[in-house]
């Protein structure tokens, strides 16, 4: 096995689909990958041939082949959303979003985790999994919260009424502002919420 270090380890992608570990000198497939990202080491996919960096589409594909094999961590609805924001005003936003968030569920995950195993043992696994569900749900309604700032919508969601000399155009400072808030106001809930309401 090869040492950690703190290069990421380079994946070389084919053209004929075959994933080679530099690293190991050896072909991997996507649940090897998967296996690397659960054990927090860090790796960069690159097109053989082209040299680009394919690294996202990579962990996308591990993502599809995860969801594919029943594990289904990604509601329809928030799929459904996330769809919606490509193209949309809102699309430079929701990255830096979602990377906060899920670095929040992340910490408070391994939080629980070890109150649990304190607490309970071995034995609070289930009891795990039905929080990471809620906190999922959590989530899920927090990213519903962004749909009112869609195309023609103002901050209540209601219909934006459009200048015909101007068109529905790009989202205005005022909207930004109004998303800034909320934002804010939305990360004080999940806090509380994840915190189980301490300061």
């Amino acid at each position: 096995m090869a040492t950690k270090t703190t290069e990421p380890t380079i994946i070389k992608k084919y053209a004929n689909r075959r994933l080679y570990n530099t690293g190991t000198s050896t072909y991997v497939t996507l649940e090897d990958l998967a296996l690397m990202v659960k054990d927090e080491e860090d790796f960069v996919v690159y097109d053989a041939k082209t040299g680009d960096d394919i690294t996202r589409s990579v962990l996308t594909q591990i993502i599809f082949e995860q969801e594919n094999k029943g594990q289904n961590l990604l509601p329809i609805t928030f799929l459904r959303q996330l769809i919606r924001f490509y193209g949309d005003s809102m699309q430079n936003v929701v990255p830096s979003y979602l990377d906060f968030s899920m670095s929040s569920l992340t910490r408070e995950q391994d939080r629980m985790r070890e109150q649990m195993a304190n607490a309970f043992g071995s034995t609070a696994f289930d009891a795990i999994e039905d929080q990471v569900k809620r906190n999922a749900e959590i989530f899920d309604r927090a990213m519903r919260m962004f749909l009112p700032f869609g195309p023609g919508k103002d901050a209540e969601g209601q219909p934006r009424p459009v200048d015909p000399a101007k068109g529905a155009g790009p989202a205005s400072a005022d909207d930004l502002d109004a998303l800034k808030k909320q934002l804010a106001d939305m990360q004080k809930k999940i806090d509380a919420i994840a915190g189980g309401g301490r300061e």
